[in-house]
């Protein structure tokens, strides 16, 4: 009920507002077109107004003074508010100043009627106003990604041979995780398009994200042709190394992973990766950068614990060294370690990060020299 009112009132309510506005349009134009004395005498305005003046002056004296009350005042000034316009009745025409009331009219009506007559072109007071919900634009920001797959696949639905929708979907649809759906809009933009080498490798990305561990030959395809397309396609072949490193094939992954490191600029964010592949792939899936590493911090760990033990240390020393074992998994050094460190810190107010971190592992705490 309430809605079928303001529609009916809908169309109302803007004419009174269209009115509104001309009305005060008009009369900004017959204020600026009123009568206007130019060159008048001055000397008869300043004498008429002096008198004015004076006569002002003695009613709010006569008010300040209590002689008159307040209603008085009011209604002297008001008697002498119409003389003051009779005596401006009585000045005479004016002069060369004043605008044709005549042409005045017409330039109103003009305006008048131009603006109903754009509005009649341009505007419909009878439309229903559209929510803000329902813009195009405003429901675009609002539209989450699930409901903007939604309404391409739709519209595809009916027409599938739309490459444009079908480029902005498949990688959508990856970002959501609909691989499979992916690796299938990517074979309609394949197919609707000349396929490149970054097409050819969309789509088998998303091959081997719906295939998992189980891999995918058709995926290995697609890659292998996309690497012979384009010699300087790093994509394919970062793809191809690593799938065969993962399948053991580790000579051809190699030549993959240095044909990749060779193609880069040296500030790549994946170039450390790479390197580390073709390490791993070089080794015979031995990934010889992780024992290098290992090794190194046994070197750091073995000399911290000579110095600690000849010469004792700091108790964050004595944390360090703990930790250290702790992350190798040595977990007797750490164990040995730990006790030196309450030998040394008796008081367990000293020693309460080293606890917890003891605890936390798995040590047995020396429960008596707490």
């Amino acid at each position: 009920m309430l809605v079928e009112e303001s529609k009916r009132l809908g169309p109302m309510i803007f004419w009174f507002i269209a009115i509104a506005v001309t009305a005060i349009a008009c009369a900004a134009l017959l204020y600026a077109g009123r009568r206007r004395v130019v060159n008048g005498s001055t000397a008869e305005t300043a004498d008429a107004n002096s008198h004015f003046r004076l006569v002002l002056a003695g009613i709010d004296a006569d008010l300040a003074a209590g002689k008159i009350g307040a209603e008085e005042a009011v209604g002297a000034k008001g008697e002498l508010a119409r003389e003051m316009l009779r005596a401006k009745a009585d000045t005479g025409p004016a002069a060369s100043g004043e605008i044709g009331r005549g042409a005045l009219v017409a330039g109103i009506g003009l305006v008048a009627v131009t603006a109903l007559a754009l509005y009649g072109l341009l505007g419909s007071p009878n439309m229903p106003t559209q929510p803000l919900a329902g813009r195009a634009d405003v429901a675009a920001q609002n539209m989450s990604l699930e409901a903007a797959i939604a309404r391409i696949e739709a519209q595809l639905a009916t027409n599938p041979e739309d490459l444009r929708g079908w480029t902005v979907l498949a990688p959508a649809l990856l970002e959501v995780g609909r691989y499979a759906d992916a690796a299938d809009a990517y074979g309609r933009v394949i197919d609707l398009s000349a396929p490149t080498a970054q097409l050819l490798a969309d789509r088998a990305e998303a091959l081997l994200l719906a295939a998992g561990d189980a891999g995918s030959e058709e995926a290995m395809g697609l890659l292998r042709a996309a690497a012979e397309m384009d010699p300087k396609h790093v994509q394919s072949r970062l793809y191809l190394a690593a799938e065969l490193t993962r399948m053991g094939q580790y000579e051809e992954a190699a030549r993959f992973w240095q044909a990749a490191i060779d193609l880069a600029k040296g500030d790549e964010v994946w170039l450390t990766a790479a390197r580390q592949g073709l390490s791993v792939a070089q080794n015979d899936g031995v990934d010889t950068t992780v024992q290098e590493q290992a090794e190194m911090i046994r070197g750091m760990v073995d000399g911290l614990t000579s110095r600690l033990y000849a010469d004792g240390g700091t108790i964050e020393e004595w944390a360090q060294l703990v930790r250290s074992y702790i992350v190798l998994g040595d977990l007797p050094n750490a164990q040995t370690a730990y006790d030196r460190a309450v030998v040394a810190y008796p008081l367990a107010f000293d020693r309460g990060e080293l606890d917890s971190m003891a605890l936390g592992a798995g040590l047995k705490l020396n429960g008596d020299q707490r």
